[in-house]
Formats: structure tokens, C-alpha cells, sequence
């Protein structure tokens, strides 16, 4: 194979073996611990322009099966891996790893100690970095200029509106960075689902008289999120029965007045142990989250504050005391994860019922 080298901001460099596309690419690191779901992962919108370091040794064994995309492609900016499985037995396999980075223009880089690296970052923090194939003066250089926007979720929206039909109750999703786990979790529920772009105006939406409002997923800072959409959180939270998740957890703190903060060490994994506040229950869910609550900032918000991470106390869930509006962080849509974190829309879509049966007070 070719030697290709991973370069950090702060100047470390790791040679490895190139796979996937022969490109350049930058973008902010991370690692996340998933085991399985390597594809639903570098498909997931939240990681645009983001590059991926796996922690598990052997990753591309699955192949690519098209139907578990989170999205149409890869989102991420590059993939590092221990070791790249050359072969799979899967039946369902479309493709391997290899040659559906190639397809994408998305470079990866094999060979590399991720124990090292990851514990590299655990202590250092969030970090830019770059895949090249020359770690001269001018990788770095680019490296250190590299300017990653702060209109993310512009990039991942739906520009414009669309239908995923269903039979049942008519949910809107504000898709700031939305993965198709969300909406294969609502045809569950047979829901009639339009999904909006995030620019969408009160008036658009009221038009639609949606029985509940999911607020979903996405990239990138939540601080960046133009103050209009706060601004639709606060009118409709009074309303209707609304549900962030992600991203949306975040937007419906801020829009409540709770400020968030940026995590030292980021969580993105898929078996982070959270316990639920009301039935002290411990369950197992796939998180990807770079920001916080910052649990001063909760006093006299009216909310209540519904899961806790039990790693390091980080708070997973709030829901509000006077409307029908709840939100958190994690993933519950199983995709990829464990399925026992689904509570959260079994729960709205509770609330959407009792709406629609005139019970929502």
C-alpha cells in the first residue's frame, strides 16, 4: 500500500498505510468506541467534515450494506483505523470499506497505533488535523489553515421540505443534520412525517398543524444556530408536543435560557451507561456530543433534568415542568446502538396520542 501520514495541530504525526480515496483531506478529530457500525457512524450527518479514528482494531469486516446509510454517503472528512479488513463473508455486502471511500473522494489511512492516538487526544482535547501523503512544511501549512464553518447544519439541511408517508399522526422534523434512524423509528408508529429545512418560518410550520415537532440531530456548534430557530422553539414548546434530540436537546436548552459549555473529552460511543432520574433504571445508548448543559445555568429554567450520564455526570435529559417538551442527547433511535434507549419516543409519541385525543392540557 501507500504511505500516507496523519498530521495534528499540535504537530504529531502518525504514518500509516493509505486505503480508500488518493485526496488530501482536513478536518476536526475524533475517536469514537463503537464495536459495530463503522458505516452508520461515517454516515451520520452530526460527523460532517469531521475525521473518524476508530477505536476497535479491525474495522471493514461488514463490508457496506446501502440500507444501514444514516444518510446518502459518507459525511465524514477521513477515516483512521488500526487494521482494514481486506475480506467479508457478508451476504448483504454491496461493497467493501475501501471501495466506498474511493467512490466518495474520502481518503482513510490504516496502520496507525488508535490506542496511542486516542489517548493522545483524551489528554490534549479537541484537535484540527489532515491526511496527507507528504508531511512536508506545506501539509502544515494547510493544516494551520484550515477554517472549519460555523454554518453546519446549512451544509447538512434538507434545502428543501419533503414527505415520509405514514397513516398515523402528522409529526414535523426540523432537520438540522437529520439521520434516517429518526425516521425509520417513526414509521414504527405508522407516523405521516414531514420533514422541514431548519430555515423554516413559524408561519410554515403552523401551517402544516402538526400533532408533535421533533427537533433533530446535526453538526457542529450549537451556539452557531441562527437565533430565528430559538426563537420557533420558544413559540411552539407551548403548543404542541415537541422533541429534541442531539443537536435539538442542545437548540431546546438554549432556547429555554440554559447555556452550554464544550466538553474536555467528548463522548461518542455506543455503550455509555446513563440512569434515568425518574426510575433510577441504568441503560446503555450511542452518543455523539461535543457541548454540554452547564447544570448552574438550569436554576430557576423550570425544568427537570431526566437522565444523567453516569461516566461524568453529564446531564442526558431535561424536560420542561409547564409544556409538553422534552429533549436528549443521545441517540434513541438504535441506529447504530442499543435498542433499550428508545423510551424517549415511545414517550412522545404518547404525548402526540393524548394531543390528538384532545387529553393534552
Amino acid at each position: 500500500m501507500t504511505r500516507r501520514y496523519l498530521i495534528l495541530q499540535d504537530g504529531s504525526i502518525y504514518p500509516g498505510e493509505a486505503f480508500g480515496a488518493p485526496a488530501t483531506t482536513f478536518g476536526e478529530i475524533f475517536f469514537h468506541t463503537a464495536m459495530t457500525g463503522y458505516q452508520e457512524i461515517m454516515t451520520n450527518p452530526i460527523y460532517h467534515n469531521q475525521i473518524v479514528v476508530f477505536t476497535m482494531p479491525t474495522i471493514g469486516v461488514a463490508g457496506i450494506n446501502h440500507r444501514a446509510d444514516e444518510a446518502i454517503g459518507p459525511m465524514v472528512k477521513g477515516v483512521v483505523v488500526r487494521s482494514l479488513a481486506e475480506v467479508s463473508t457478508n451476504r448483504l455486502k454491496s461493497m467493501s470499506l475501501h471501495e466506498f471511500l474511493k467512490r466518495y473522494n474520502v481518503p482513510g489511512i490504516a496502520q496507525i497505533d488508535t490506542r496511542a492516538l486516542t489517548r493522545h487526544l483524551r489528554e490534549t482535547g479537541t484537535q484540527k488535523a489532515s491526511i496527507v501523503d507528504v508531511p512536508d512544511e506545506h501539509a502544515f501549512d494547510q493544516l494551520q489553515a484550515l477554517v472549519l464553518s460555523n454554518q453546519q447544519i446549512q451544509q447538512t439541511s434538507t434545502p428543501r421540505a419533503y414527505v415520509n408517508p405514514g397513516r398515523g399522526a402528522n409529526v414535523v422534523v426540523l432537520d438540522f443534520g437529520l439521520k434516517n434512524g429518526i425516521l425509520r423509528k417513526l414509521n414504527d408508529y405508522d407516523a405521516n412525517v414531514t420533514v422541514l429545512p431548519f430555515s423554516t418560518s413559524i408561519d410554515e410550520l403552523a401551517n402544516l398543524d402538526p400533532d408533535g415537532i421533533i427537533l433533530s440531530s446535526g453538526p457542529g456548534n450549537p451556539n452557531d444556530v441562527p437565533a430565528d430557530i430559538l426563537e420557533l422553539i420558544k413559540h411552539f414548546q407551548t403548543q404542541v408536543p415537541l422533541f429534541g434530540i442531539g443537536l435539538g436537546h442542545e437548540l431546546f436548552a438554549l432556547a429555554n435560557g440554559i447555556q452550554l459549555v464544550p466538553m474536555q473529552t467528548e463522548h461518542h460511543g455506543m455503550n455509555h451507561p446513563i440512569r434515568e432520574q425518574i426510575t433510577n433504571q441504568i441503560l446503555y445508548a450511542t452518543q455523539a456530543q461535543g457541548y454540554q448543559i452547564d447544570a448552574t445555568s438550569l436554576k430557576d429554567k423550570n425544568m427537570i433534568v431526566t437522565y444523567v450520564d453516569l461516566t461524568d455526570g453529564a446531564i442526558q435529559g431535561i424536560r420542561h415542568r409547564d409544556y409538553p417538551a422534552f429533549s436528549v442527547q443521545f441517540f434513541p433511535d438504535a441506529s447504530p446502538g442499543p435498542i433499550e434507549a428508545s423510551q424517549p419516543f415511545e414517550d412522545f409519541m404518547e404525548l402526540v396520542e393524548d394531543r390528538r385525543k384532545g387529553d393534552l392540557s
